[in-house]
């Protein structure tokens, strides 16, 4: 639809609100150029995956529309084409809109709709802007509303980012930890509480613990998933339906599971899918104690590798490569580092997801985007360092056996386990000993003439008393 009234490689696009220039190569429309100029706030803009996932929305959209009879079999392959195609990313430099739009995400489905509309007008033999036959509204937009569709598309890409990105990085990760707890399993240390040390353990026990975390965590996330699969579709404006035809929401999560590989279902409610975004806010706040073990995991890790000399040393982290830009040879833990910062990002993540999850007013929650944005980006940070971790960080990690067993010969606290044949005062008295004089708990024991030499060795045995019903003098 080129005019001489167009700069040049430009064209000129009319619609109900009047005339607007928009780059002649580009598939979008006159609502989404006006949302540009409009909308001039950072450079933030919806990821990719977001994008795909609303091509996926309008293919389950016009096949249940046609399966309905409400557009031309004609119209409806050209739409079913186009939207097969943003599904597959090839519209997405077409997507130029920032976060920062209607709270509704109005824009960003009007943009799938205009871009749609004009592949469909192009695969028909007609140009870009012309909008026939194929209307943005009339036909892409059948039957929907920006107010169920963007919930609908927001519910979809998170519940296809779990399955593909974060439950499979995840599992590697728990699957290293727990490989690392078997290897370390018969390899006694000594524990620590207050930063301060304690009784015997194995470095399997402790590996094992970082495996329960994970492992606890895609247990939230599959408990989630239900809440997360009952889609709003079919709501329209404020949940009533008002020009859907009967039967849409089924048709539609029919026609999204079949493409999607998930069981979709219309939601009971599609007024509380539109007007709240709880479950999303649920999916977030399981994010969030993931980052708070994540932290937990990496901070152990680097600091039981650190040293080499002069440090813990207990684990021997694995070389990345990298070093100091001052001192050579320096090896730091870098990857653990890296981890831990997506935590702290994923935990203001989840700050920014609450505030928005908690902007539903009346019928219609109104900070979609950033909600979405944010939800978004801490599923891939998490997804991207769980995996780092296992396969450059944990993967390689081995232990110094000897520093380990210096460290339980010498320990104070393996008199713990006389507690039971001397009592609590008299133990104290031994490790205050051993302490002053710079001597083994067995050295003071036997020094202060409270028990033998051998008996002592029969009761204070560390690697019994790492296993929890074995200890000596346990009952």
């Amino acid at each position: 639809m080129t005019s001489p009234h167009a700069t040049p490689g430009h064209r000129l696009e009319r619609d109900a609100f009047g005339a607007v220039e928009i780059p002649a190569d580009r598939y979008w429309g006159g609502q989404t150029q006006r949302a540009l100029e409009v909308f001039a706030i950072g450079d933030e803009r919806l990821p990719a995956s977001l994008i795909h996932a609303t091509g996926l929305q309008k293919l389950a959209a016009v096949r249940a529309n046609r399966r309905l009879g409400q557009i031309a079999p004609d119209i409806a392959d050209a739409i079913a084409q186009a939207a097969a195609e943003m599904r597959e990313g090839r519209f997405d430099a077409h997507f130029p809109l920032p976060v920062w739009q209607t709270g509704s995400g109005t824009q960003t489905n009007m943009n799938a709709n205009e871009v749609i509309a004009n592949r469909a007008n192009e695969l028909l033999g007609h140009g870009l802007g012309t909008r026939a036959p194929v209307h943005p509204n009339d036909h892409v937009n059948r039957s929907q509303s920006s107010n169920d569709s963007f919930p609908t598309v927001m519910q979809m890409v998170t519940a296809l980012e779990l399955r593909d990105r974060l439950m499979p990085a995840l599992e590697t990760l728990q699957g290293a930890l727990a490989a690392k707890a078997v290897a370390f399993a018969e390899v006694v240390k000594i524990g620590r509480t207050h930063l301060m040390d304690a009784v015997p353990m194995t470095v399997g026990q402790a590996f094992d613990a970082f495996a329960r975390q994970i492992e606890a965590g895609r247990a939230r996330f599959t408990g989630t998933m239900p809440r997360l699969l009952a889609l709003p579709q079919g709501g329209t404006a404020i949940g009533t339906g008002l020009n859907t035809p009967p039967g849409f929401d089924a048709a539609f999560c029919d026609e999204a599971a079949r493409l999607a590989g998930l069981p979709f279902r219309p939601a009971e409610s599609k007024f509380e899918g539109m007007g709240a975004h709880d479950v999303l806010v649920e999916v977030s706040g399981h994010l969030n104690v993931l980052a708070v073990s994540l932290l937990k995991i990496a901070n152990d890790l680097r600091w039981l590798g650190s040293g080499p000399r002069c440090g813990l040393g207990e684990l021997i982290i694995p070389d990345d490569g990298l070093s100091s830009s001052i001192m050579p040879g320096k090896r730091n833990p870098t990857i653990a580092e890296a981890v831990v910062q997506t935590a702290f990002q994923v935990i203001g993540c989840h700050a920014a997801v609450t505030a928005a999850g908690a902007s539903g007013t009346f019928e219609l929650n109104v900070a979609k985007p950033v909600l979405i944005y944010n939800l978004l980006k801490a599923i891939r940070l998490t997804s991207d360092a769980a995996r780092l971790l296992a396969t450059r960080f944990v993967a390689g990690i081995e232990v110094d056996r000897a520093r380990l067993a210096a460290n339980v010969d010498s320990a104070l606290l393996l008199a713990t386990a006389l507690n039971p044949v001397l009592g609590y005062d008299r133990v104290a008295e031994i490790t205050r000993v051993a302490m002053r004089d710079g001597v083994t708990p067995r050295q003071a024991a036997v020094s202060l003439g409270v028990i033998g030499e051998a008996e002592y060795d029969a009761l204070v045995d560390a690697a019994a008393m790492a296993t929890p019903g074995k200890a000596p003098g346990t009952s």
